[in-house]
């Protein structure tokens, strides 16, 4: 019995710590499988709320910063660029110096609205659009082009008084510019002249200063005219015609009356100069070739010539 007994306790005692480390060994076991499976459950569902906010704002960032670098490429696809028109500008120089497919032509039809019904009459300062027509940059520049002429034309109107009573004489003649010296005289003889001499006379100007209609009259052309650069021509009352030639500005157009003094443009280097400076001659008719003495015209009329 005792024999039996102390068989049967350790078989007990055995049972109970094997129970004992299974149940440690399943706690053991089921404690980190546990966690183990929250955790993991828990991961994949945190995933799921997250990775789509992330995705909307990436994509959301995506597309602004899109957005953004189109508009630089768009302005640079379309191939537009603005041309201030500066002095001794015209539009075949214009279109030959900035590569205008379609030459000048091309280049007046895009402007046509600033540059206005004569293609010869452009002006330092004015704005041309070159490239691709732009619709509304020709209407900006149209109006821009209405505000210069009606602010230039206030000032003109004013002192047309003071320009007259400072050259004016009795004849209603003056000069076509003032306080200016003659410089190369009429009928000066050079090898640089076509005709052999000087068809007119040179008053010494700097570029920019006003030039005056000698008398009253009508304009007959105001454009650029090869070696005279941007002239103007006006025939007078008596049947004789005034020239202006080498300016930087035109503030006339063919066909429009003009008093005494009135201001045509402004004095320039345009042409075949070496210098600024207003060429002045005077025509029985208003082609080249048929001059007068400018000085003694002017005198004859009662202005001084100095």
């Amino acid at each position: 019995m005792p024999a039996k007994g102390k068989h049967r306790r350790p078989k007990s005692q055995r049972f109970t710590r094997s129970i004992a480390v299974a149940g440690t060994g399943g706690a053991a076991l089921a404690l980190p499988l546990m966690g183990a499976t929250g955790a993991h459950a828990a991961t994949p569902a945190a995933a799921v709320s997250t990775v789509p906010e992330k995705t909307a704002e990436n994509v959301a960032q995506n597309v602004s910063e899109k957005t953004i670098t189109a508009a630089p490429a768009a302005a640079q696809k379309s191939g537009t660029r603005t041309y201030a028109v500066r002095a001794g500008d015209y539009l075949s120089k214009i279109a030959d110096d900035q590569n205008v497919t379609g030459g000048w032509k091309k280049l007046y039809s895009d402007n046509r609205a600033a540059v206005g019904s004569d293609p010869s009459l452009i002006h330092p300062g004015l704005k041309l659009t070159i490239g691709k027509k732009a619709a509304t940059a020709a209407t900006q520049s149209s109006g821009k082009s209405t505000q210069t002429t009606e602010s230039k034309a206030a000032p003109t109107t004013e002192s047309k008084t003071t320009q007259s009573a400072d050259t004016a004489s009795s004849s209603g003649y003056g000069l076509p510019v003032s306080g200016a010296t003659v410089g190369t005289g009429y009928k000066v003889a050079g090898s640089m002249w076509s005709s052999g001499y000087h068809t007119g006379v040179d008053f010494v100007v700097p570029t920019g200063t006003t030039i005056k209609a000698i008398a009253a009259g009508t304009v007959v052309s105001a454009a650029y005219d090869g070696a005279y650069g941007n002239e103007v021509v006006i025939q007078h009352a008596d049947g004789q015609y005034s020239q202006y030639a080498h300016m930087s500005q035109l503030s006339v157009s063919a066909g429009q009356t003009v008093t005494e003094g009135q201001q045509l443009g402004l004095s320039g280097a345009t042409g075949n100069v070496t210098g600024p400076h207003l060429h002045f001659e005077i025509r029985t008719t208003p082609n080249y070739g048929s001059d007068v003495d400018p000085v003694a015209y002017l005198r004859s009329h009662g202005v001084a010539v100095g």
